[in-house]
């Protein structure tokens, strides 16, 4: 199972506390990763990435151990500790402005 932290008004859009834990069939990528948290929980599509092209949204990040997925191509394998569950990989919502 993979451990996935969501920011705060993802969770409370997908009514749970905490973080949220998937099933990914194969290797664990940004893009399984995803796939599972969409078919887990509908209501999160299209707010994490499109719906149509499937690229991140603006303001929004990946992290995986200490180190930022967000550029990364989508079927980059992640670390061994996130497919293992000894990490989460985090969605993160950025802070702009000014």
């Amino acid at each position: 199972m993979i451990r996935v932290v969501l920011p705060y008004h993802l969770r409370t859009l997908a009514h749970v506390d905490g973080e949220v834990t998937v099933a990914v069939e194969g290797e664990a990528t940004q893009r399984s990763v995803l796939d599972a948290l969409e078919a887990s929980y509908p209501m999160l599509r299209g707010t994490i990435r499109d719906q149509v092209t499937h690229k991140r949204r603006p303001f929004v990040r990946f992290f995986a151990c200490k180190e930022d997925f967000s550029n990364a191509p989508p079927d980059t394998p992640l670390p061994k500790e996130v497919a293992t569950g000894a990490e989460p990989f985090l969605v993160v919502g950025a802070i702009a402005g000014g």
